[in-house]
């Protein structure tokens, strides 16, 4: 494979994976922390990293808006709910498992 097309397939998976996640708003980003270490939050972050590599300053809530497909502040009043006790017992324990690999 080129390079270029490498490049077009990884931008391709990577909007599958926003779709999928669009299309699964009931996933919360807490459970996605608990169970693969990462969340819709850090792909905000992610690319706005990988901008910045190229020269492209794009700011957080931008990137925020590229990921959630909308501006954080909607998505968070529309499909965000409290974490649970139990949901923030798992993450403070998946946390303290990463820090002590």
């Amino acid at each position: 494979m080129t390079p270029e097309q490498i490049q077009q397939i990884e931008a391709g998976a990577f909007r599958r994976l926003l779709k999928h996640l669009d299309n699964n708003k009931d996933v919360q980003n807490i459970d996605l922390m608990i169970v693969a270490d990462f969340c819709r939050n850090c792909l905000s972050k992610w690319y706005m990293a990988e901008a910045k590599e190229i020269g492209v300053d794009i700011d957080y809530d931008a990137a925020r808006e590229a990921v959630y497909g909308m501006p954080y502040s909607e998505w968070k009043a529309n499909h965000q709910a409290e974490a649970t006790p139990e949901q923030m017992a798992a993450f403070e324990a998946r946390q303290a498992a990463g820090k002590s690999s």
